[in-house]
């Protein structure tokens, strides 16, 4: 469920920097771990471990969405397991780590975390080259990293949500690639998703209710989070209900930052990574 926008008084940004800190250096430290022959199961435990020493919980541990889904024919309130999102090569987002995902050389891996600490979460996304990479997968890497950039970079008091998502569109598809329609950014802070959404496009004029073009304010934290397809946007959900896939099986990178909206400036990006 999507909680309301809200401008972040101090001591919550406080709170939601110590959190967005822990996201980073967990990123940090799991990038150590991508590696062939690593299963991706390993490297959620990993992580686990290490937002729990920091005195944190993952946020997305034991969450529950707040539908049902239908799967094997049975109706049944999905619950995530595991403390992260590994979403290897054709895998856009919400991979479940396994330890029969072993890391291959030449796979790309996204690496979705968050965490919680006092109330408030943080959130980022990074995707890794296992070993020598395709030119193709390195140049999808470079562009949607060069996507999330321009399109933070629109996050500003003076702009509206559409301003991120035309920069990031534009940039993605001047370069041959696809922008995820089903997914999309979100606000952050009490709550793993608040308003305002922040679609990686422009939606057409009939579809705008949907993703409001609301004006962005001075102290909201937003999850910014361009999910970039090497072929076409289109994707679906697998039998697992949860991880989301290309439907032409062609690779999909994901980077995501959570920042802090100032009136004039770029926002502060609060998962910067050291």
């Amino acid at each position: 469920m999507v909680g309301a926008p809200s401008v972040k008084v101090k001591s919550a940004l406080d709170y939601i920097e110590e959190a967005c800190r822990i996201v980073a250096d967990t990123i940090m430290l799991v990038g150590k771990y991508m590696k062939p022959g690593v299963n991706t199961l390993e490297i959620d435990q990993i992580a686990d471990d290490y937002i729990c020493s920091r005195g944190a919980l993952p946020s997305i541990k034991n969450y529950q969405v707040p539908w049902t889904t239908i799967i094997n024919g049975k109706e049944c309130q999905l619950v995530y397991k595991y403390a992260t999102c590994i979403s290897v090569n054709d895998a856009v987002v919400h991979g479940l780590p396994s330890k029969d995902c072993v890391l291959q050389e030449g796979d790309i891996v996204s690496f979705d975390c968050l965490a919680c600490k006092n109330g408030y979460h943080g959130d980022a996304a990074y995707t890794f080259g296992v070993g020598v990479i395709s030119e193709e997968k390195a140049r999808l890497l470079r562009v949607t990293q060069e996507a999330l950039m321009l399109g933070l970079e629109q996050a500003t008091g003076r702009n509206k949500v559409y301003a991120i998502s035309g920069a990031i569109q534009k940039h993605v598809e001047k370069n041959g690639f696809s922008c995820v329609r089903e997914l999309v950014g979100h606000g952050i802070g009490e709550s793993i998703h608040e308003e305002p959404s922040i679609p990686n496009f422009i939606p057409p004029l009939m579809h705008r209710d949907q993703y409001p073009n609301v004006r962005l304010r001075a102290g909201q934290t937003l999850a910014i989070e361009p999910m970039v397809n090497a072929g076409k946007h289109k994707v679906y959900t697998d039998k697992d209900g949860w991880t989301v896939r290309t439907v032409d099986g062609k690779p999909s990178a994901h980077f995501e930052h959570t920042v802090l909206v100032q009136e004039k400036e770029p926002p502060i990006i609060l998962t910067l990574l050291d």
